[in-house]
């Protein structure tokens, strides 16, 4: 599930996906043959090149714990077991959530649970995002990883169901793209400066 920032920027373009991916569902890439829901009406992709090593974007993007020191919209993230990052991994999140037309600003607490993962190559994580009158039912979020000359090229997916945020999928999908878009660049500039 992706970050929601508190200002909304309008949704950039989504980009193809990373060449060297599978496909899976409707156009997408996938993790060891499984990909974003189908099926979901609300749904964002996009991707880019990272000037760094893959080792370093990779410990960025699953040392989850770490992610509010480089992600802003990140308020608090805690694993729910011990080891590396692994299929069935468990991890809390809390990020903001803007005012929309319909829901007042709030807090989402997130609880996603790993459903495929290739060490360097790719993850696919899932769970409902729930807040102060805002409720997610499923978000499914891919990461694909793919070195090209000069960096890796990093490609993120994610899809959103439940009534709630299907009832307006205009301002849905505007916000996840927002907060995917955000994310990127959050990584991009860590991965590269710091």
């Amino acid at each position: 599930m992706a970050a929601v920032p508190p200002a909304q920027a309008a949704p950039a373009p989504a980009s193809a996906p990373a060449p060297a991916q599978a496909p899976a569902g409707r156009g997408g890439s996938a993790c060891r043959g499984h990909g974003v829901d189908p099926a979901a009406r609300i749904r964002y992709g996009s991707d880019v090149v990272i000037h760094a090593s893959l080792a370093r974007i990779w410990t960025l993007q699953t040392d989850v714990e770490r992610w509010p020191v480089w992600q802003p919209p990140v308020t608090g993230a805690e694993r729910l077991d011990a080891g590396p990052l692994r299929k069935g991994s468990r991890f809390r999140w809390t990020t903001p959530a803007p005012a929309t037309p319909t829901t007042a600003a709030t807090t989402l607490e997130i609880t996603s649970t790993v459903r495929q993962l290739q060490r360097g190559g790719c993850v696919l994580w899932s769970g409902p995002a729930v807040g102060e009158g805002l409720r997610i039912d499923e978000g499914v979020h891919l990461w694909t990883f793919t070195e090209v000359d000069g960096g890796v090229r990093v490609h993120t997916e994610e899809t959103w169901t439940g009534a709630q945020v299907e009832a307006d999928v205009p301002t849905a999908t505007a916000a996840l793209a927002a907060g995917l878009e955000a994310w990127l660049r959050d990584l991009k500039t860590t991965a590269e400066h710091a």
